[in-house]
Formats: structure tokens, C-alpha cells, sequence
């Protein structure tokens, strides 16, 4: 291959984003990608696969995330910061309003159900991380132990996956900001029960 294949990568990736999987056509990938179909398609396989890749691309590694979020002082505190990125991530200069798995979640053809399955597998990786996360505090004393964790996760990706919507719909990064912040009032307190020591 005559191309670098990361950074044609990097492009398809942004392509899919701003089109999402079915009506980013492999003309708009070559055009984007500045290569040829052929050179698409002996470097990444069809279409359906090099959108996967670039799926995995747009989500990083989960072995990070958890990392991160293990060094942040609470679990609020790693949640929120999801938040906040997503907004910023959401709207950027340079990069498609919104989320990749989002609108790969939109995908609606039967054809595409194996790209819905693996934007489906990405969202219960990073839930499955965040509820550790939390059930890490609880464990800690530093979230009460009837404090639902799962339910907390979800509430933190509902809330994540409709500030993709709004962004798409033009929102701006301090409203996405002010949604995720808005969103904490539904974790407890601990002014109300008290960490343990």
C-alpha cells in the first residue's frame, strides 16, 4: 500500500461520523480517504469492516478508560468527567458534531445489524466499566450501599447519548455542559448519609 493506513483510517472514521455507516457511501470514503476503492478494499476489506475498524478506533481502549477513571478521587467525579469530555468531544472544531455510536446506533437496514451489534458491544463496555467504577465507591464508603449502580451507569450513558442528539441538532458546548452537570442531581449526596471512615 502507498497510503499511511492510520491516518486514512483517522478520515474514514471522520467520514462515517459526519454521514454515519449507510449513507457514507465508498465514493464519500475515497473522496475523504484520498485513495482509491481498490486501496480501500485491499487494505481494510468492504465497507462494513472498515467501519468496524473505525468504530474500534472511535471508542479507544477500554483498558484506558478504566485506568482513568480508577485515578479519579470518586466515582462522581470520573462520571462527571465522562460528561464533560462528551460535550467537548461533541462539539469540536475539528471533528463532526455529536457521536460515532450514536449514529451507528440509527443504522436501521437488517443488512447493518452486525454494525448495530458492535456500537451496542462498545456502549456495554464502557457501562460495564462505570458501574465497576461505582460499585468500587460503594465498597469504599464513599457512595451509600443502597446506592444502585447500574442504574446510576445508565442514567450517565442516557444522558451522554442524548447530548450527542443535541449536539446534532446544534446545540453548543456549554449547554451540553450544563445537561451533564444538571444530570448529577441524581446521584446521592454525601452531606446526606455520611462516608464512612
Amino acid at each position: 500500500m502507498s497510503f499511511d493506513r492510520d491516518a486514512a483510517l483517522e478520515k474514514a472514521m471522520l467520514a462515517f461520523w459526519e454521514g454515519g455507516y449507510e449513507t457514507t457511501s465508498i465514493s464519500d470514503l475515497t473522496t475523504a480517504m484520498g485513495v482509491t476503492a481498490p486501496s480501500i478494499y485491499a487494505a481494510f476489506g468492504d465497507k462494513k469492516r472498515l467501519f468496524l475498524e473505525a468504530l474500534r478506533r472511535y471508542a479507544g481502549d477500554p483498558g484506558a478508560l478504566e485506568a482513568s477513571l480508577a485515578g479519579t478521587p470518586t466515582a462522581r467525579e470520573a462520571v462527571l468527567g465522562i460528561m464533560e469530555n462528551a460535550a467537548r468531544l461533541y462539539t469540536g472544531e475539528a471533528t463532526p458534531p455529536g457521536c460515532l455510536l450514536a449514529s451507528a446506533a440509527a443504522t436501521g437496514s437488517k443488512s447493518a445489524a452486525d454494525v448495530r451489534e458492535a456500537a451496542a458491544h462498545e456502549r456495554h463496555v464502557i457501562r460495564s466499566i462505570v458501574v465497576r467504577r461505582i460499585e468500587q465507591d460503594i465498597e469504599q464508603g464513599f457512595l451509600p450501599q443502597t446506592t444502585q449502580s447500574e442504574v446510576l451507569a445508565d442514567l450517565a450513558l442516557a444522558v451522554t447519548q442524548g447530548m450527542s442528539v443535541l449536539a446534532r441538532d446544534g446545540a453548543d458546548r456549554d449547554t451540553l455542559l450544563a445537561v451533564a452537570h444538571a444530570s448529577m442531581t441524581g446521584w446521592p449526596k454525601s452531606e446526606d448519609w455520611g462516608p464512612t471512615s
